[in-house]
């Protein structure tokens, strides 16, 4: 594996407390080191492949107040959502839409139906694991096909995507979805839960970083030439998600 498929764990010291993150050496000369705070609270370095490591220590320690007080937004944004309780009445949601759970004892039949405004599972067992197990394989399943069915018809848009890249489902606890330094997708199954524009953006997002691997200003000037309103609906999925990501 070259250099530039590999990365480095590293930890930084911040008053009291350690932050881990994880540096990537990214092929492409280039570009300059770029520090993200993903969603979920992870941090990311991404640094071309000629510079040192000594260096991108230095780079991060000079960002750790940033990076410090990214994390600590994002532990606040999440404190107060509460579990599910998988019960009827509850609501859950759809590619955008709002459904009503309803559990219905069947012992020869268990699975999940989308009929009349509500999503029906029928159960054996109306306890919370059993309910949250199938209604996950049902997203699971529904997300599957969406995202492949959209990432098809997404590609017929962008010319510089000769085949279709490799991808998978990976249920992340905080982060619509990724792409690694290898160029494999990830998206998570919860986002079919979220509107249908709002799943076109996100693997769009992640399509960009095929090409352009860090958020610069050549990134963002490629997503707002494919979908020129990704800031709008950035901040409709960023206003759903801690409902939508909520378990």
């Amino acid at each position: 594996m070259s250099k530039a498929m590999k990365f480095n764990k590293q930890t930084l010291q911040y008053g009291n407390e350690e932050i881990s993150y994880q540096v990537f050496f990214i092929l492409k000369q280039n570009i300059k080191i770029v520090i993200d705070v993903l969603p979920d609270g992870a941090v990311q370095v991404k640094a071309p492949e000629n510079i040192t490591l000594y260096d991108v220590k230095r780079a991060v320690h000079k960002r750790a107040r940033w990076i410090h007080k990214h994390i600590k937004n994002i532990k606040k944004q999440y404190a107060y959502v509460l579990p599910r309780q998988y019960v009827s009445g509850e609501c859950h949601f759809y590619l955008g839409r709002r459904y009503v759970l309803k559990i219905i004892m069947a012992k020869k039949q268990q699975g999940v139906k989308l009929l009349r405004g509500q999503l029906q599972v029928y159960t054996e067992s109306r306890q919370a694991e059993n309910i949250k197990k199938l209604l996950s394989v049902w997203y699971r399943h529904h997300a599957d096909n969406i995202f492949e069915q959209r990432l098809k018809s997404l590609l017929t848009q962008i010319p510089w995507i000769k085949h279709t890249p490799p991808w998978k489902l990976r249920l992340m606890k905080k982060q619509w979805g990724s792409c690694s330094p290898q160029g494999i997708l990830s998206l998570n199954p919860h986002l079919v839960k979220a509107p249908r524009e709002c799943v076109d953006y996100v693997i769009l997002h992640e399509l960009c970083h095929l090409k352009e691997h860090n958020h610069s200003k050549q990134f963002y000037a490629l997503l707002h030439q494919h979908i020129p309103e990704w800031e709008t609906i950035k901040a409709k999925l960023d206003s759903l998600s801690e409902i939508l990501l909520a378990e």
